[in-house]
């Protein structure tokens, strides 16, 4: 094999595109600071029962592990950067209070989660901590689509569900976590058949309100159509009440509903929803609540937030002009070289990009797009329109 190739699903990212993905990440993070989040930088790896203790648990399979050459203790790269920013929040700052945190780097899973989809994502999220209320929720969706719209992305749609749905009808049910796996599979897929046979001992009640969910999918009319044909618990009430204060405070938002969604990381305790767009071969972002995700770190706070992946995002999202240089000439060793250098260090402290050509590579490809030139004229250098 080849030293260039590499492994299945990662791969380099080229200069025209690491640019635009930059640019994103720069924007989504002003974004944020803009709602009064803090930018924390957890590390790429960390023991291994830090990572996969609690919630995290479920990142298992898709965490990459090792051994500690200085401990001899099992290490892993991190698959998700949420349990990490719970442990920070609860250990190292340990404030009262809200407090909001993001963050941006990449995470490593062990198998793509989808065809073509990348191992090695760079995961951009926000999230709010020390709130119970719904108005920690709301912040969180209305962030994710102020950051999709920084990223002029359009044509969106929210898809909102809530994990106390399916939990609801399960509670009390003495199923195994094998068994219980195929059932949300049945669920996400509406595999009505599939989901009778797994069921089919079940309580009626939950029998019922579980097939019922298969349909339980689209606009508005989905939470009036719940309330009638699920239990009428408390749980499930609040729920649906939830999700329809949510939805009503998205104004100019399409909101769709799919009451039996339940993909994404198993540590959602509360309202979840997921934001797509044509041209995306999945959910752009995913968040909701999740106020067990601290829990293991001993300093259980309600939690809200969501995450995206840039480098899905940089698919969909509108290319950003390329900011035209300056072209400058090399000078070395002649009674110029030093005012040129002055001339092209100001030009560079104004925010300008100046491209010198060095010697005998005058006529290659210009990938900056110059449109100006720095020249030596009336006794000075100035910055002139670059001829054609």
């Amino acid at each position: 094999m080849s030293a260039w190739v590499l492994p299945d699903h990662i791969a380099d990212v080229l200069p025209s595109e690491a640019r635009h993905i930059e640019e994103l990440r720069r924007a989504l993070l002003d974004t944020a600071r803009g709602y009064g989040y803090e930018l924390v930088m957890p590390p790429l790896l960390e023991h291994l029962e830090s990572l996969l203790t609690g919630t995290g648990e479920a990142l298992g399979l898709q965490t990459f592990k090792l051994v500690d050459q200085l401990s001899g203790r099992m290490m892993g790269l991190r698959a998700d950067t949420t349990p990490q920013v719970a442990r920070i929040d609860a250990h190292l700052l340990n404030r009262a209070g809200v407090v909001r945190l993001c963050y941006c780097g990449p995470v490593l899973h062990t198998r793509p989660d989808r065809p073509h989809a990348t191992r090695e994502p760079l995961q951009f999220g926000a999230e709010i901590y020390g709130h119970a209320g719904l108005e920690a929720d709301l912040e969180a969706l209305l962030l994710s689509l102020d950051c999709l719209k920084a990223a002029q992305v359009s044509d969106l749609t929210v898809d909102m569900a809530d994990a106390r749905v399916v939990r609801s009808l399960l509670n009390g049910i003495d199923v195994n976590a094998a068994a219980l796996d195929r059932v949300h599979a049945a669920l996400a897929a509406k595999d009505a058949s599939e989901l009778a046979s797994l069921t089919q001992k079940f309580p009626a009640a939950a029998r019922e309100g579980l097939r019922a969910l298969i349909s339980l999918y689209g606009d508005e009319r989905v939470l009036l159509e719940a309330k009638k044909s699920l239990p009428p618990t408390p749980a499930l009430h609040e729920a649906l009440a939830n999700l329809q204060w949510l939805a009503g405070h998205l104004q100019g938002a399409r909101v769709s509903f799919d009451l039996a969604d339940l993909r994404g990381y198993a540590y959602y305790s509360g309202a979840r929803f997921a934001i797509y767009t044509p041209g995306a071969s999945d959910a752009l972002v995913r968040g909701g609540r999740y106020d067990e995700v601290g829990a293991v770190f001993g300093r259980n706070r309600p939690a809200a937030g969501f995450s995206l992946d840039i480098k899905e995002l940089v698919a969909v999202a509108a290319k950003r002009p390329l900011k035209a240089a300056i072209r400058a000439p090399w000078l070395d060793g002649t009674k110029d070289a030093a005012d040129a250098r002055a001339a092209i260090a100001a030009l560079r402290g104004q925010g300008e990009t100046v491209v010198c050509v060095l010697p005998g590579h005058e006529s290659e490809i210009d990938e900056f797009h110059c449109d100006r030139e720095l020249v030596h004229a009336g006794g000075k250098w100035t910055v002139r329109p670059l001829k054609p």
